[in-house]
């Protein structure tokens, strides 16, 4: 069975929109687009390679694509992330689209999450979402993440679409891996682990 891993940056309060320009995403009057470009380094730069370069494949939401499929094609052929994204084979989720042109895309349509839980089923290595808000929303209702690795960078937004919304399913997760840029982008890795423990806090329960 594969497992599908949620990528994203945001903000320190949660906000995953538009991270990487001022056009990329301004609805609801979002107007904070490109707010993760100053941070970026070689470092994050060389971790994002990395971290598609182990991907078997990639499912995006719609704007998500839209946005790849008109820049990654331009990519130099020794960009490693651009010529990872090109070769990788990538699924779209869209109830608009027609069709895909992006090379090795495959569009699908009707029950979003049937079709994902039916590729999860198949085999090909670790899929991943990169962006793709609104998808990860429907992928969290459905319980079909198993991994998030989250890229807080050291600001705060007040206001856009965040990652995790109202229908987020409750789960307990384990801290994999964590480490901070020089940027001060802290980055981490967390996996699927059972349900949410509850407990009580205060002298009286000697947990304090």
């Amino acid at each position: 069975m594969r497992t599908l891993m949620v990528t994203t940056f945001v903000s320190l309060d949660g906000v995953m929109q538009a991270p990487g320009g001022g056009d990329e995403d301004r609805d609801g009057g979002f107007e904070h687009g490109g707010w993760a470009v100053p941070h970026m380094d070689q470092q994050l730069i060389q971790r994002m390679a990395a971290l598609v370069g182990r991907a078997g494949a990639l499912l995006l939401g719609r704007r998500t694509y839209d946005t790849f499929a008109a820049t990654w094609p331009l990519a130099d052929a020794d960009d490693p992330i651009g010529a990872r994204m090109n070769s990788l084979r990538k699924y779209v989720a869209s109830r608009t689209l027609e069709s895909v042109s992006w090379q090795n895309s495959t569009l699908l349509t009707g029950d979003v999450a049937k079709a994902v839980g039916e590729l999860k089923q198949g085999e090909g290595g670790e899929i991943q979402v990169h962006g793709s808000g609104r998808l990860i929303q429907t992928l969290l209702a459905h319980d079909l993440v198993d991994s998030f690795h989250v890229l807080v960078f050291p600001v705060l937004l007040g206001s856009g679409k965040r990652l995790f919304a109202d229908g987020t399913m409750p789960s307990g997760l384990r801290l994999v891996d964590t480490t901070a840029s020089d940027t001060g982008v802290l980055i981490s890795t967390y996996a699927r682990d059972g349900r949410v423990e509850y407990g009580a806090m205060g002298p009286e329960t000697g947990n304090w």
